[in-house]
């Protein structure tokens, strides 16, 4: 399973954008409106997507997309 592929269509909904490609090195500084509102809802949306819950202290060590999708990658091993 590719989580990078898989997390592109829940950020380009999230953030209304659809030319949004995702690489490993992506921040929020590369999305124009990724702020504190559109990152609680693209967290819950990855929460939906893959039936895993974040807890609030792994979020804020996320660097970029790449620590998410290896985030993600753990949480699932762990099921």
């Amino acid at each position: 399973m590719d989580i990078l592929q898989e997390l592109t269509p829940i950020f380009r909904e999230v953030f209304d954008d659809d030319s949004i490609e995702l690489t490993r090195e992506t921040t929020a500084n590369d999305i124009d409106a990724w702020d504190s509102l559109t990152h609680m809802n693209m967290v819950m949306a990855v929460e939906v997507k893959f039936g895993i819950r974040f807890a609030l202290g792994e979020l804020p060590s996320l660097r970029n997309v790449g620590d998410l999708a290896d985030l993600v990658q753990k949480k699932l091993a762990k099921k």
